[in-house]
């Protein structure tokens, strides 16, 4: 099978397509036939080694997968020819971009009847990060005050979109060009971080969802008793400290597959209420290609891999 791989770490260059084995499930898993791969941060990270999340190469990145259920083990929980979306073995190495990925069948769900392969590939890393983040430890309501930062990217577009449906006032945090876009998708108000500083603007927020390691600032707009949820200062123990210390509360979220988010989720999407956006589409031999955009930092929604 065709599988993006590397051996070295580096630019968008060291990715390259070769042929390697067809995984063969074992109990429990399921073998999907991919039909998209999501792009995300984490994947770029990984790949460049800034983060070595999984030792040194060879290895496949990638998590994100869409696909159809080609071959189903004793215990599994689909059939042959079920369309299936999710985030399998994160943080292991589940080489996504791929033509064949197996999984543990409770790693991922049933694809929403309402999007096609390709839009269904942009939500489990990202929708599953912004949903253990605003549901799992923060129990977003309705009426609540939702601050999320980078609403325009991955985690943020649909964090967004995730608190509105649960009835929350969503405060957007993102660039000036991109506001209109962070409207249609609910945001309540939307504040142009580079020219506006949200501390002096913002009081009173039930939650923060912080992607962007803002988690010192973002507590002071945060209500005695509200809390912080960090993604990319997720293990820092000082800033959790700091935060308890100040009579909020803190949750790192570092995500994992979660079928039963995942089926939310898609509950969600099919009832119209969370849209994934994706910015554009790469043939499985531009997977650098797709990375060199992504580090370009000007996404809105996802970049997905076509298989």
């Amino acid at each position: 099978m065709r599988a993006v791989i590397q051996t070295s770490f580096g630019g968008p260059e060291v990715l390259r397509v070769a042929e390697t084995e067809r995984p063969e499930p074992l109990s429990g898993e399921v073998l999907v036939r991919v039909w998209a791969s999501g792009v995300n941060p984490i994947d770029a990270a990984v790949r460049s080694g800034a983060y070595p999340l999984l030792g040194q190469p060879p290895f496949g990145v990638g998590w994100d997968i869409s696909g159809v259920v080609e071959e189903a083990a004793p215990g599994a929980r689909y059939k042959v020819g079920d369309e299936v979306y999710g985030m399998p073995f994160f943080p292991r190495a589940a080489t996504g971009y791929a033509e064949y990925v197996a999984t543990p069948s409770r790693q991922v769900a049933r694809k929403p009847v309402t999007l096609d392969h390709v839009q269904a590939a942009a939500l489990p890393l990202a929708g599953l990060t912004a949903w253990q983040g605003l549901v799992d430890a923060a129990d977003v309501k309705a009426g609540d005050r939702v601050l999320v930062h980078r609403a325009a990217g991955g985690v943020g577009h649909l964090a967004v979109q995730i608190a509105k449906a649960r009835g929350a006032h969503v405060i957007a945090l993102a660039s000036a060009g991109k506001h209109e876009f962070v409207r249609s998708l609910g945001a309540d108000e939307v504040i142009d971080y580079q020219v506006t500083d949200f501390t002096e603007v913002v009081r009173d927020v039930d939650v923060v969802l912080d992607s962007n390691a803002q988690g010192e600032s973002s507590l002071a707009v945060l209500r005695p008793g509200g809390m912080l949820v960090s993604i990319m200062e997720h293990a820092n123990a000082k800033l959790a400290a700091r935060v308890e210390a100040a009579g909020r509360r803190f949750a790192g979220v570092s995500v994992e597959p979660d079928y039963a988010a995942l089926e939310a989720i898609a509950t969600l999407v099919d009832a119209g209420a969370i849209r994934p956006h994706v910015q554009e589409t790469f043939p499985l031999e531009e997977a650098g290609k797709a990375h060199e955009v992504l580090e370009g930092g000007q996404v809105r929604g996802k970049l997905v891999l076509t298989v």
